[in-house]
């Protein structure tokens, strides 16, 4: 399948992604700026809600296109549903009321971005992979890119605007998908109805869940915690923020398809570790550094994640049965949306058991997130010497005989 065949999918994960981040830069006007009384921790909810739902229903959605050997249909009826939804959003109502509406944002979006993510599986020779994967990763981390300082922009006069964009393009993208061709694939067969989880080859699957939970578990913290942080104590504007997250997210974006080209042709797993490992030291420089330093470390985070997120992908799309590629590709997106769920909630809780402590929490937080990067690559260090044939149990070669 040549990359002109994938990039309408491609533009349709971009639409689909902008009203992500797009709330980012007026997340305080959203939140604090409409209920007053909000704590920091309950200002973190709010993107919390979005979240809650991806976990558990990416790999049903998944599971439900798998059956019915369709991913359109589906899609253009979340997107038509999710524009009513971020209009109600958009009203007065009470902070649980916003809550309940964030979480069946989460729920259409997730399901739509599962779909078209398959929908490029489907288009995808084994030959092609890395470039699918990377097309389709591309086009996710730029529409999020995009969405930050667009959401600035928007979101400067008065914050609702952001989400009246957003049901708009809900709108659109339900138009623009009804106009795709999906690609050959058939349904589930009936004997696989008893086990379709067994059926998984969740041993290969492990690894690119697991550092796309360490990835998004970041951003989910990035989005939130960080924001506040740079919103609170650096004192950035909405359209500062919104500038410095596009820094973070478009080299992020624009190397995450080299990278998925690149994931093809060299192993994928030491890419993964180098983007973690770089980008806990990312963390850990913006947790030290005064607001100008910002320009330059957000575009080397959004590098180091660009080499991390990647090669997940395309390990993920290479482990996934052509019975199950849906339920694969929603699994990555439940271990993904659990991490962006527990991200907020973790810098959230940090700064509130600081804070019940006598202490700011600030570079307690950002110290978790680095640390959780690094754990990622030490877990599986033994799995990459054993892949270089080398065996971190027995001694070296090299080592005198007695």
């Amino acid at each position: 399948m040549s990359g002109k065949g994938l990039w309408p999918i491609g533009l349709a994960i971009y639409l689909l992604m902008l009203p992500v981040t797009g709330v980012v830069p007026v997340l305080e006007e959203l939140t604090g700026g409409r209920h007053p009384q909000l704590s920091d921790f309950d200002k973190h909810l709010f993107m919390v809600a979005n979240m809650a739902a991806a976990v558990v229903l990416a790999p049903l959605a998944g599971r439900l296109s798998d059956h019915l050997g369709r991913r359109q249909p589906i899609i253009v009826g979340v997107m038509l549903a999710n524009a009513l939804v971020l209009v109600l959003l958009a009203n007065d109502a009470s902070y649980w009321t916003h809550l309940l509406l964030r979480f069946f944002d989460g729920a259409l979006h997730i399901t739509a971005l599962t779909l078209l993510m398959t929908m490029a599986m489907d288009r995808a020779r084994l030959a092609s992979t890395g470039r699918a994967m990377g097309v389709a990763g591309a086009s996710l981390t730029l529409g999020v890119a995009t969405g930050a300082p667009l959401g600035g922009l928007i979101g400067q006069g008065e914050a609702i605007h952001v989400l009246y964009a957003g049901a708009g393009l809900s709108l659109v993208l339900a138009l623009w998908v009804s106009g795709l061709e999906e690609a050959p694939h058939r349904p589930l067969r009936s004997n696989d109805e008893r086990a379709p989880v067994r059926k998984l080859p969740w041993r290969a699957l492990l690894l690119p869940y697991v550092f796309t939970f360490a990835d998004r578990l970041s951003v989910g913290f990035i989005i939130s915690t960080m924001v506040l942080y740079m919103r609170t104590v650096l004192a950035a504007e909405p359209n500062q923020i919104g500038a410095l997250m596009g820094s973070f997210m478009l080299p992020f974006a624009l190397l995450t398809y080299v990278f998925g080209r690149l994931a093809k042709r060299f192993r994928p797993l030491p890419m993964m570790m180098s983007g973690s490992a770089l980008y806990g030291l990312a963390l850990l420089a913006l947790a030290l550094a005064p607001l100008p330093l910002w320009w330059l470390l957000m575009p080397l985070g959004g590098v180091a994640a660009a080499l991390m997120f990647a090669p997940s992908l395309v390990l993920t799309a290479q482990a996934a049965g052509e019975d199950n590629r849906a339920m694969a590709m929603g699994g990555f997106h439940a271990a993904g949306s659990l991490g962006f769920l527990l991200g907020p909630l973790v810098g959230g809780g940090t700064l509130a058991l600081a804070g019940w402590l006598g202490y700011s929490g600030w570079l307690a937080a950002f110290l978790l997130m680095s640390a959780l990067q690094w754990l990622c690559v030490l877990l599986f260090l033994p799995r990459l010497l054993r892949e270089r044939g080398i065996d971190p149990h027995q001694p070296s070669s090299a080592s005198p005989m007695p």
